[in-house]
């Protein structure tokens, strides 16, 4: 492992340790504040902010595995394990919500006390501090271009949002006692808000385990990018397809059947580099040199 992917290990490890710490202080200042403020809602809050640290801790785990450089076992990476973490995070945040919707469907027609203040001060606590998380784990995910750490980013941004219904919940039940039941519908609305972020973590995760291709827009320019290459005459059959964070690709250049192979091979290097440098999330290329007649190059149109 290189210095690049040492820094990158200890760093997510480091912004996931302070989240897992964040998490478990506020599942336990919610659910007590829920209990003691009359609000079921914050009490489901605080069972999701106890799910963040249990998904914080698959992130954590998996760092070690995901960041290591490809091997004999694992030519392309490790970077799918990444993806299998997001798929996890993603079950787990539905099961949370359907969780959460059954039990405030079964409590919505039963008698519930006028909510406290204490539970706004601590709904309101925890939209600031997960807030806080979220922008730092972004950054740091974003920073090297990790999917685990950028779903578990969002995660906590989904954490923070859980707090907004219950924060309306209390004030409408402490503007009118009569309409407490409030608080139940904004359990509702949690596991919601839930559900999308599911979605949006799992679905991208699933289309890159099926090897789904990057857009076309991103072919369009591989293809563009070995074209203006010097020596390239044709290029076709560009796959792609996702492995963890980044994009592998493969493609046919054609050029001159009269090169020696070390000048075509010269030319795929250059392709090779050309499109790592310049293709945003583009890790790594395989090019397959074939033989064409004497003709104008690719680039030449």
């Amino acid at each position: 492992m290189n210095e690049e992917h040492r820094s990158a290990t200890r760093e997510a490890r480091r912004v996931t340790l302070a989240a897992i710490v964040a998490n478990l202080f506020l599942a336990g200042l919610k659910i007590v504040c829920g209990l003691v403020g009359h609000s079921h809602a914050l009490v489901a809050d605080g069972a999701y902010s106890l799910s963040d640290s249990t998904t914080d801790a698959v992130v954590l785990i998996g760092i070690g595995y995901w960041s290591r450089p490809p091997d004999e076992s694992h030519p392309h990476g490790h970077g799918r394990m990444e993806t299998v973490a997001s798929l996890v995070i993603a079950a787990f945040l539905a099961l949370i919500a359907i969780g959460i919707t059954y039990d405030a469907l079964g409590r919505i027609a039963d008698p519930h006390p006028p909510p406290r203040w204490i539970a706004l001060v601590a709904a309101a606590a925890a939209i600031v501090i997960k807030e806080l998380i979220f922008r730092w784990t972004r950054a740091v995910g974003r920073k090297h271009r990790s999917p685990a750490l950028i779903a578990n980013a969002w995660h906590h941004r989904s954490d923070s949002f859980s707090s907004v219904p219950v924060v309306i919940a209390v004030l409408v039940g402490k503007i009118n006692p009569d309409w407490a039941f409030v608080d139940h519908v904004a359990a509702i609305v949690v596991s919601v808000l839930i559900l999308r972020v599911a979605w949006s973590i799992g679905w991208p995760s699933l289309k890159e385990l099926v090897d789904t291709a990057a857009p076309p827009s991103m072919r369009n320019r591989i293809e563009q990018v070995a074209s203006e290459t010097a020596g390239v005459k044709e290029v076709h059959g560009v796959r792609t397809r996702y492995v963890g964070g980044g994009v592998h690709a493969d493609l046919h250049i054609g050029v001159s059947e009269h090169l020696t192979v070390r000048q075509g091979h010269d030319i795929a290097e250059q392709v090779k580099e050309r499109m790592v440098s310049d293709i945003a999330k583009l890790v790594d290329v395989v090019v397959h040199l074939e033989p064409v007649e004497n003709g104008q190059d690719a680039r030449s149109g």
